[in-house]
């Protein structure tokens, strides 16, 4: 066993090199997905039946649908279709859209129960349209879905590992590979695991901070 970790401390670099993908697919993901996610849950609180019913539709079904297969789809699948991705755009696109579905869900419960009469009185100092809602409405969509979205960031953290599975060369490929190499499965794995871990207590520190300023803005 520490001859394992002996050989996972030797590649070192091979690990934090997975971390760095694994990172940046988080964050491109969250990006994207939040963007997205924002799109939808607009579309989902439209006038209009035919709009919010389809978007309705659309997202309950992504949020049914396992991840894994998801990304199957994209990478093997849509090729019959004429649509190819290499293994990097497959996976980014996969995430992106199933986790903004689930954005969308945070931010239109959140939209839902945001207070009418801060939004009234953006509106009778003149706010409208785009300017209404960057002003008034997205501060408070802001605080008030932030911990759901940081728990959503967990799970797109986690998400990434699935990649493995058409060549992404993220922390879990990584591991996988390095124990294929020297078998050494319980090193190689157990210190994936730790890293994950800490990249999970970051973003719940992240979080709880964002938690802080929501009450301070609150009480202020």
């Amino acid at each position: 066993m520490i001859a394992g970790f002996g050989i996972v401390a030797a590649h070192f670099r091979e690990f934090a090199a997975g971390l760095a993908n694994t990172l940046w697919l988080a964050g491109a993901t969250l990006v994207l997905a939040s963007v997205l996610g924002c799109i939808l849950a607009a579309l989902m609180l439209s006038r209009t039946r035919f709009v919010r019913t389809s978007i309705g539709l659309f997202v309950d079904a992504m949020r049914c649908v396992p991840f894994l297969l998801l990304a199957y789809l994209v990478y093997y699948g849509l090729p019959e279709l004429g649509i190819r991705f290499d293994s990097w755009s497959s996976g980014l696109s996969a995430l992106a859209v199933y986790h903004a579905c689930y954005v969308a869900e945070i931010v239109r419960g959140a939209w839902s129960h945001l207070p009418r009469e801060q939004i009234e009185a953006g509106r009778a100092y003149g706010f409208s349209g785009y300017a209404l809602f960057r002003r008034v409405v997205l501060p408070q969509l802001f605080f008030a879905a932030a911990p759901l979205i940081g728990n959503q960031t967990v799970y797109i953290i986690k998400d990434t590992a699935f990649l493995m599975i058409i060549t992404v060369p993220e922390l879990t490929f990584v591991a996988s590979s390095i124990q294929a190499t020297y078998f050494v499965p319980f090193a190689s794995f157990m210190f994936a695991m730790a890293l994950y871990w800490i990249v999970t207590l970051v973003v719940e520190a992240s979080v709880r901070r964002i938690e802080a300023a929501a009450e301070t803005r609150r009480a202020g």
